[in-house]
């Protein structure tokens, strides 16, 4: 008899439908699964059940995926968390990043993609300060100063647009992990920004120069072909 415990998914969402979909469906994938209906009886279930991940919407009344997000991580707890939402804005994605959620994913969604990201993110929760965290992310001779948004790489700042900055941060806070382009296209742009996933490609263009990172021979950002791009360097909390 097998007597390994499940990992416990704490749902979240104010949408009845949601929850009646996704809740069996991520119980079928092998989950348990608790319900909140909003952004407070997630605080409360998060401090009676301590659950493994948090999949929380970000639209909620009263207390809502990003005060939850900051809420949990002012208490130093740093259990991983999924932020979900129907807006489509870069700068409502990158706020949430920065205050500490794990990864972001956007309505609508195949429920397989979300029960990939829930193990592609509890494979890079080691416990304690997670990189999506962390102020200050760093790989070799690069350093990322998330708060003030500056790259330095062998002691030098390099100049680099605020698209490509997301990008390298994204990549950096998510290492040994394959994105396709229109992941980070919908994660970091939003498709009122670009329509084709060529964007992507310009901005690893402009940080391969700015970093002098070969393509071919990659010590930061790997090419996996037909498939999307990888940060292949080991990052730690600077």
């Amino acid at each position: 008899m097998n007597t390994t415990p499940r990992t416990r998914v704490l749902l979240v969402d104010d949408e009845e439908a949601i929850l009646s979909t996704l809740g069996p469906y991520l119980e079928r994938a092998g989950f348990e699964v608790i319900f909140a209906e909003d952004g407070g009886a997630a605080l409360r279930s998060h401090a009676a059940l301590h659950p493994d991940i948090v999949v929380s919407d970000v639209l909620m009344p009263r207390v809502d995926g990003r005060e939850l997000v900051r809420r949990l991580r002012q208490d130093e707890v740093w259990t991983p968390v999924i932020l979900l939402t129907k807006v489509d804005e870069a700068a409502e994605r990158a706020a949430a990043l920065d205050e500490g959620a794990d990864d972001y994913l956007g309505k609508p969604f195949l429920p397989s993609e979300l029960v990939s990201r829930i193990r592609a993110v509890l494979r890079r929760s080691q416990g304690g300060r997670p990189l999506s965290a962390s102020a200050v992310l760093q790989s070799g001779s690069l350093e990322l100063d998330r708060a003030a948004r500056r790259v330095r790489v062998d002691g030098r700042n390099a100049e680099l647009t605020p698209k490509a900055i997301a990008l390298l941060d994204y990549l950096m806070a998510h290492p040994g992990e394959v994105h396709t382009r229109e992941h980070l296209l919908a994660t970091l742009w939003g498709f009122e920004f670009a329509v084709t996933t060529r964007a992507v490609d310009h901005r690893v263009a402009e940080l391969r120069r700015a970093l002098g990172d070969e393509a071919q021979q990659p010590q930061w950002i790997e090419t996996v072909q037909r498939a999307g791009y990888r940060f292949c360097g080991r990052v730690v909390n600077a």
